[in-house]
């Protein structure tokens, strides 16, 4: 039989009941501890803070093809570049527009780009290899033209996607991709990252993976199995059957493999690994405590995690060569938790009661000079480290309500992005722009859904997922 979050009786508690648990220990960190803040109904940070807005300026757009895009921006929010993405060529034309479509979605997502309307269009693309009229196109507003061809390659599938300035008339960019026909959707992926790094100067993010948390049935016996799916919310697949409560996966930077935590019928829990590709499955450690929020280094060699001895949790972490584990933080009946690596492997953030509430720390990666970075009013948790190393995000309680922010590595410049009935559990793009994380509604039949939000707080998106779905964690790029 499927476990439900209401077996093991440790583990029962929603996250709402978490946070009114006093003292907070391991009955509640048995729920998933690496997600939760306690609640304390402090005035809301974001007036003392300041929820970040871009600056405001007056700039016209321009054709820029040796640097980052420059738009519009009006009243403080950049105005999305208008670009033009008509149906691609190819022998299929089902293919070849749901090629473009999902390009295209990729693109209007982002929240910098803006997709022309193809009922617009003054005319099609009917060849490739000739350059396009450009004043068809700048006529109608755009800025830039990107065509496709569909056809074989030697993986089997192919695309070749040339992106044109229309304003100067000249190619900016052209590639071509190839994949196995199953993965049609990776091309798109794939060819979304290369205009956008185009254009942007900054990595893609879409031809990435989400590993969440699948949950289903009624609010107090929730089913909750391990999903994954394609950044935009396609292609979901269950990866467990819900014979085991599962929580906290998280994704190796390093290859298509999960760490998670695993409860079966006792309350102890197991740090498990699941490489993707191939399904296969095995326990990185039985430990005698409560274990919680494992997560990889940076080279994909060792994991971190909180252990409990006794009413302790600390942060150990483990070499997955060796299995040796050494301890890093020696908590006297405090909590410290959800530990996560800076992208260098040098530092790591993590949350702790320590000082009485839950806040944020940062110390060195062999435990030392051990040093606390959040000290506006409210609560702290879940702090993730930015892969280009600049912010950490994290899950604030404050005035009755939960946020998701970010912060420089040394707590200044703190920022809210999103607040709401219940927002936990942030993790990044692998480009540092964009944030996925979980909102939970109120009443008997709400549920958890997964948003992802950019840097400016302005861009805010829901992902569907068939059911509710929590605790998202975000793959570096596949190709």
């Amino acid at each position: 039989m499927p476990m439900t979050s209401a077996e093991p009786s440790r583990i029962r508690a929603t996250t709402r009941d978490r946070f009114r648990v006093v003292p907070w220990r391991a009955p509640l960190l048995a729920a998933g501890l690496a997600l939760t803040m306690a609640a304390l109904g402090a005035p809301d940070a974001r007036a003392q803070q300041g929820a970040y807005r871009p600056p405001v300026q007056q700039a016209q757009a321009q054709a820029s093809p040796s640097g980052p895009l420059r738009g519009k921006v009006e009243r403080g929010v950049a105005e999305p570049l208008p670009i033009a993405i008509p149906v691609f060529l190819g022998a299929d034309p089902k293919l070849a527009k749901d090629l473009a479509d999902v390009l295209s979605a990729d693109l209007e997502r982002s929240g910098l780009f803006r997709p022309l309307d193809r009922a617009a269009f003054l005319e099609p693309i009917q060849n490739f290899d000739i350059p396009p009229n450009f004043s068809n196109w700048s006529s109608i507003g755009a800025q830039y033209l990107v065509v496709g061809r569909v056809s074989p390659s030697q993986a089997g599938l192919g695309i070749d996607v040339r992106l044109w300035d229309v304003l100067s008339g000249r190619p900016l960019d052209g590639k071509r991709f190839g994949i196995q026909p199953q993965f049609w959707r990776s091309l798109s992926h794939m060819a979304a990252d290369a205009v956008f790094t185009k254009l942007t100067g900054e990595t893609g993010y879409f031809d990435t993976r989400v590993v969440f948390v699948d949950e289903t049935g009624p609010k107090e016996r929730r089913v909750k199995r391990l999903a994954i799916m394609d950044q935009d919310g396609a292609n979901i697949r269950l990866l467990s059957q819900g014979g085991d409560l599962v929580l906290n996966p998280r994704f190796s930077p390093t290859s298509q493999e999960i760490t998670y935590m695993s409860y079966g019928r006792s309350d102890q829990g197991r740090v498990m690994l699941m490489n993707l590709d191939t399904g296969q499955r095995e326990v990185v450690g039985d430990f005698q405590g409560m274990t919680l929020a494992p997560r990889f280094s940076p080279d994909g060699q060792r994991v971190i995690m909180s252990v409990a001895q006794g009413e302790d949790y600390s942060i150990v972490e483990m070499d997955l060569r060796s299995r040796q584990t050494r301890k890093l933080t020696q908590s006297q009946q405090k909590i410290d938790t959800a530990p996560c690596y800076s992208p260098d492997g040098r530092q790591i953030v993590f949350e702790s009661d320590r000082e009485g509430t839950q806040q944020i720390y940062v110390m060195n990666a062999d435990g030392s000079n051990q040093r606390r970075i959040s000290f506006a009013e409210g609560r702290y948790a879940t702090p993730v480290w930015s892969p280009r190393g600049d912010l950490i995000a994290f899950t604030k309680q404050s005035g009755g309500g939960f946020q998701i922010g970010v912060m420089a590595p040394d707590g200044s410049g703190e920022r809210i992005l999103t607040d709401g009935f219940h927002n936990e559990g942030p993790t990044w793009a692998p480009n540092g722009r964009y944030l996925m994380f979980f909102r939970e509604s109120r009443g008997a039949s709400g549920g958890s859904k997964l948003f992802t939000i950019d840097l400016t707080g302005y861009n805010e998106r829901p992902i569907a997922t068939p059911a509710f779905g929590s605790d998202p964690a975000w793959s570096p790029l596949i190709h």
